[in-house]
């Protein structure tokens, strides 16, 4: 007698569709008795390819490698982190993100939803968002803190590739902190955005960003008074025509309502923009 055995299956993997990519990155963050933190879940798929880095005895270090081209038109993806209690998680990107447009002309989506536990610290590092021409991408982030968690977040979008315009980007950042909302915006640039380049919004920059810090020993110690960043302005770059009167990168530097500070900066480009956040950070002490 022959038994038929089934046929075997493929592990399970990013799943395509035809209007698109659907893929999840999974990291979860756990303290240890030693004090070091684990990482039980590092689980990514599609074109998150998760690597752990050395981390000589601070926080879990874990850096996002790009493994395809993402997201393009219909994707959906999503990236998911927890620190639990009492754990350290510093999460970065080996290179910038790229949103291209696709073949069916569907937006793409990607979700981000960090959850930070109670004493625990999470830095939220990726690379610049870069938005090609033609792409149209609904970014979402969405953070949920303990009351004594820490977060440092920053998010960089640079609007087209050099010479070209920018896609259609729309990107919402919510923060909570035990339960109560910390801070909830939402922006628009691109195709369908109205007066999104005008000089009440971007000025004819196209890099933006800002940085997030987050911490219980700010309800007594908040940043007291707004803060200009890049005041006297960066040397302008040699070679600009002379009809090009766009000003440096500038931005500026907050409290929040709230255990928190938030630096909003705007740039001619993303190595200007980084150095305003940077600096931001510094005057934060981190």
């Amino acid at each position: 007698m022959t038994l038929a055995l089934p046929p075997r299956t493929a592990p399970a993997t990013a799943a395509p569709s035809p209007a698109g990519l659907r893929a999840t990155a999974r990291i979860v963050a756990r303290a240890a008795a030693d004090g070091t933190t684990r990482l039980p879940v590092l689980d990514g798929e599609g074109p998150f390819a998760l690597r752990r880095l050395r981390a000589h005895g601070g926080p879990a270090r874990v850096c996002v490698v790009g493994a395809m081209s993402a997201p393009l038109g219909g994707d959906r993806l999503a990236v998911e982190v927890t620190a639990e209690a009492g754990s350290a998680l510093h999460l970065t990107a080996a290179a910038a993100t790229v949103a291209l447009p696709g073949r069916t002309g569907e937006p793409a989506h990607y979700d981000v939803r960090l959850t930070v536990g109670e004493g625990a610290r999470l830095d939220w590092l990726p690379e610049p968002l870069i938005s090609a021409a033609g792409s149209d991408l609904r970014m979402t982030t969405t953070v949920e803190l303990a009351a004594t968690a820490r977060l440092v977040l920053r998010e960089e979008q640079v609007l087209g590739r050099s010479g070209e315009p920018t896609g259609a980007l729309r990107s919402r950042l919510t923060v909570r902190r035990a339960g109560r909302t910390l801070l909830d915006q939402e922006t628009a640039y691109g195709p369908g955005a109205p007066g999104w380049d005008t000089p009440a919004v971007l000025g004819g920059h196209r890099a933006v960003g800002q940085l997030l810090v987050v911490a219980p020993e700010f309800e007594d110690a908040a940043p007291a008074e707004v803060r200009l960043l890049g005041a006297t302005g960066d040397p302008p770059p040699r070679g600009r025509p002379a009809g090009d009167q766009r000003p440096d990168a500038q931005g500026v530097l907050a409290p929040l309502a709230g255990p928190g500070a938030l630096a909003t900066a705007v740039a001619p480009d993303g190595l200007r923009l980084r150095r305003l956040l940077d600096e931001a950070a510094r005057g934060l002490g981190g």
